[in-house]
């Protein structure tokens, strides 16, 4: 689509996958157009959006060329690291309202965000990075087993591998740089306890929503199988919370969405595992809005527009919600033939929602990393405990059925 063709005043969205839905269909209720860009021509959202423009959310300078002489009203970008520094780029180039900091970038670096975590005076843990394959093996020889090895640049869980002894980490580190966009790779130690996740958004340096959840992962993966709102004591949850604003100062971010994985350890320290200074995936603006009847994302757009957010952050409700995240039960690549139990699971009490990002014919990977899920179920609750039942009841009647594409070893 040429730009003299791209509607007017529209709401500019680096990326339309899954995870995105939710910005489309919020502008849309607000009356406001939307231009897709994403460099997958089957990208899951773009029926969603009034344009679409088939183009890399890391390539600002394309954008702008295939924008021509149309200037949008707002940009933002959502559950996605890759569109964080085009945000800022063409923000900038633009003049919108919102432009993303710069400062911000260095939590897409898990290197360079170890060293933020440091400068703010929080509990670490051993960690050796760099481009030289051989050089990172050395260092993180020395470390203390198991070891998470990532990109130092990756997200959504592309790329990392456990390694429990020195003789795992060739492999590890190759596998790291293939899914790194640096070929640059991190070891970290492998920090037992209590994973969470903290959720803000921020106006004016401070919280005006804060969410904790507790999360559990794939059995044997370290991709998220769970996310359910955590039970703390009102002094741990503002402990983490004063934790998660001074880091967001740190990376200069005083208006907009961020979150932080952390371990609770058995040593009763919080230690930050990684940064995502955006809008959280894997549905966890639905939970947002199952358990406070918040709207993160219509905060999200009016942020990018220059309007006022803070209306969209009041919690009007105090429940306890959860999603579980839906993956191949395979460990092989697979086709979907169908689904089972939808409308049984629909109906269980305390399920808000269900979304199938998967239909028959679709091919179905393993659930190795987040962006492999083919769906999600939302529910809600007055305890931890019926949430519990409700996502394990609708789990179990919802049942993908996926065909092998290749033999089982």
């Amino acid at each position: 689509m040429s730009g003299d063709q791209l509607p007017q005043n529209a709401l500019l969205v680096l990326g339309a996958s899954e995870e995105h839905i939710p910005l489309y269909q919020e502008a849309a209720r607000r009356g406001i157009p939307t231009i897709a860009v994403d460099m997958r021509s089957d990208a899951p959202a773009f029926p969603f959006a009034d344009a679409a423009m088939k183009i890399s959310t890391r390539d600002a300078d394309a954008i702008a060329e295939a924008l021509g002489d149309t200037r949008p009203a707002g940009i933002v970008a959502g559950a996605t690291d890759a569109a964080l520094p085009t945000w800022r780029v063409l923000g900038l180039r633009y003049g919108m309202p919102y432009v993303y900091p710069q400062a911000a970038l260095a939590g897409l670096d898990k290197a360079a965000f170890h060293q933020v975590v440091a400068s703010c005076g929080i509990a670490g843990y051993g960690w050796a990075a760099g481009g030289d394959p051989g050089e990172v093996a050395a260092k993180a020889a020395r470390l203390r087993f198991p070891l998470m090895v990532k990109p130092v640049d990756g997200s959504g869980s592309k790329g990392v591998t456990r390694v429990t002894h020195p003789d795992g980490l060739p492999a590890a580190i190759a596998r790291a740089r293939a899914h790194s966009v640096s070929q640059t790779v991190i070891a970290e130690e492998f920090i037992h306890g209590r994973q969470l996740t903290i959720d803000l958004f921020l106006q004016g340096g401070k919280s005006v929503m804060t969410c904790i959840k507790d999360q559990l992962l794939v059995a044997g993966r370290s991709v998220v199988r769970r996310i359910s709102t955590a039970q703390l004591s009102p002094q741990e949850h503002r402990r983490l919370k004063e934790v998660a604003e001074r880091l967001c100062r740190a990376l200069g971010i005083t208006d907009g969405p961020a979150n932080f994985d952390l371990v609770l350890g058995e040593d009763g320290q919080g230690r930050i595992v990684e940064a995502n200074p955006r809008l959280s995936g894997d549905s966890i603006p639905r939970l947002h809005e199952a358990a406070l009847s918040v709207n993160v994302v219509g905060a999200l757009i009016a942020l990018a527009l220059g309007e006022p957010f803070d209306a969209y952050l009041k919690p009007t409700r105090n429940a306890h919600a959860g999603v579980e995240l839906l993956g191949s039960p395979l460990d092989v690549e697979g086709e979907l033939v169908t689904w089972e139990g939808v409308s049984e699971a629909r109906n269980v009490p305390g399920v808000t929602g269900i979304e199938l990002y998967a239909q028959p014919g679709d091919p179905v990977h393993p659930h190795d990393q987040s962006g492999h899920k083919i769906g999600m179920i939302t529910a809600a609750g007055p305890s931890p405990a019926e949430v519990s039942v409700a996502l394990d009841k609708a789990s179990s009647l919802l049942r993908p059925i996926i065909r092998p594409t290749r033999e089982v070893s």
